[in-house]
């Protein structure tokens, strides 16, 4: 394509000429874009990113998701999914990434985590004078415009408007079908020892009341608190359900077996759903919540 510099002077006589001849004209726009990010600041690229660092596995995913995988060249280990992620060169853990690899890949997008990643690596390179985005998705609705602000950050903002649109009507589907249902108590274990569950803050506990569930433990201040075995006892929940591995029982639910007067136990309904799926804030929690409404919803229909 060839590019022409046309003076406004004389362009009644110019334009036609060109229009016959089936000329091009470019015109130069600005392709700058703003987005603000989940720490509150503005974040703006004079360009849609070509080379993007993620800093946390589910932002990796997300990337990918709404078709900006080719432009990520580098990603924190644990970024497995999709498979293609897998081939990323690994620029260390979420908690520890190695600043001189990141500027090695020359980035000009790098997405961090808030309460992941350590804040003084990302102040330091935002000192470096590279694009940070900061993300800290704590809703469905969080994860919708973060979908949706990286699109415009990557030049994929029709692409991510699309999948961001579908991520939230999957989400819908599963709350019209469960949400409406008798209400089951539900206990989810994040740890064993000690015993770490999640208030009704965290987006499991809404998922869980999207499914027509009750999270024993919403009431409590601290996003993961440390809860005793009495407390749980006491609260008696009709499902047991947290984080594992497809296909294999954890070991903490087998322990439960030991207290058989909790109705969880004792009617059989300690779920384990595949941590990556519930746990990673990005386009595979419409699976998680799908496993978690259907196993919540056993213990609706005693057998």
């Amino acid at each position: 394509m060839r590019t022409y510099t046309v003076g406004f002077a004389g362009k009644g006589f110019w334009w036609p000429m060109f229009a016959m001849f089936g000329l091009f004209f470019v015109l130069r726009v600005s392709a700058e874009v703003t987005v603000v990010d989940d720490a509150g600041q503005e974040v703006t690229l004079t360009s849609p990113a070509m080379r993007v660092v993620s800093l946390a596995p589910n932002i990796t995913e997300i990337l990918f998701f709404i078709g900006a995988g080719e432009q990520v060249v580098g990603a924190v280990e644990y970024s497995d999914f999709p498979p293609a992620a897998r081939e990323l060169p690994v620029i260390g853990a979420h908690n520890r990434f190695d600043v001189e690899q990141i500027l090695s890949l020359k980035p000009d997008l790098i997405v961090g985590w808030l309460s992941g990643n350590s804040q003084d690596d990302l102040q330091g390179l935002q000192q470096l004078g590279l694009p940070v985005f900061i993300s800290e998705p704590g809703t469905v609705d969080d994860i919708v415009s973060l979908m949706e602000r990286l699109g415009a950050l990557t030049g994929h903002q029709a692409q991510s408007l699309s999948q961001a649109s579908a991520f939230r009507a999957s989400i819908n589907a599963s709350r019209e079908t469960y949400s409406k249902r008798r209400p089951v108590s539900v206990f989810y274990q994040v740890w064993e020892q000690p015993i770490y569950t999640l208030n009704g803050d965290h987006v499991i506990s809404q998922l869980i009341s999207l499914c027509g569930g009750r999270n024993i433990f919403s009431d409590l201040k601290q996003l993961a608190p440390v809860v005793s075995l009495e407390s749980v006892l006491a609260r008696d929940p009709e499902v047991i359900v947290g984080g594992g591995v497809f296909g294999r029982t954890p070991p903490w639910a087998e322990r439960w077996q030991s207290w058989p007067t909790v109705r969880a136990v004792r009617n059989r309904h300690i779920y384990a759903v595949d941590s990556d799926h519930i746990a990673r804030m990005g386009p595979r929690l419409v699976e998680g919540m799908e496993a978690l409404c259907l196993v919540i919803d056993k213990a609706r229909h005693p057998s």
